[in-house]
């Protein structure tokens, strides 16, 4: 990559970002976040495909596809030795997106 003006100032946003989020105050309440805006969605998303009822299957293999490409890149086995913030904040996203659903489907069987 061309080492242009646009392209020095998102790497040095990058790391600013990167030395704040160094913190674990910040860096933990950034995954908790992460959690709770998953299980916003999820309950958006359920509330909003169920109610259309006309692409259930579609969204569901989505959701499904979704949440399988993120469990392969967390659980992959050079993900340790990496440890990015990104893909930390996505599984927690993920995390909490499914436990969102399961109490979607708690909520209907009761």
């Amino acid at each position: 990559m061309q080492n242009t003006r646009l392209n020095n100032l998102f790497e040095a946003i990058a790391a600013k970002l990167a030395q704040w989020f160094l913190n674990p105050w910040r860096r933990m309440s950034l995954l908790v976040i992460s959690f709770l805006f998953g299980f916003f969605l999820g309950t958006a998303i359920s509330t909003t495909a169920g109610q259309r009822a006309e692409l259930d299957i579609v969204v569901a293999g989505v959701l499904v596809l979704l949440t399988e490409v993120t469990s392969r890149v967390f659980y992959s086995p050079g993900f340790f030795t990496r440890r990015s913030l990104w893909v930390e904040a996505i599984n927690l996203l993920k995390v909490g997106f499914t436990y969102s659903l399961f109490i979607e489907a708690l909520k209907l069987g009761s």
